[in-house]
């Protein structure tokens, strides 16, 4: 499992509980569960920029990175 820095969980859990739990009601654990799953795995692991990705979000590199290659399959 990787590391974080207590910055960065708190970063996490910052944004967690303003763009999610404010103004959320939730009815059991289970829903709880799977919209803290969503919110990781969906939004922020998309949108949190990388160092190693040249601060960019994976979804930002991702397309940079398909432009390359079309540019250099037109090439060839």
């Amino acid at each position: 499992m990787a590391r974080i820095s207590a910055s960065n969980a708190e970063n996490l859990v910052k944004s967690f509980k303003t763009e999610l739990v404010y103004g959320i009601k939730l009815k059991s654990k289970e829903e709880m569960r799977v919209f803290i799953f969503e919110y990781i795995e969906v939004w922020y692991k998309r949108q949190r920029r990388l160092s190693a990705l040249e601060n960019r979000a994976i979804k930002e590199f991702w397309n940079l990175y398909m432009k390359n290659e079309e540019l250099i399959k037109s090439i060839a």
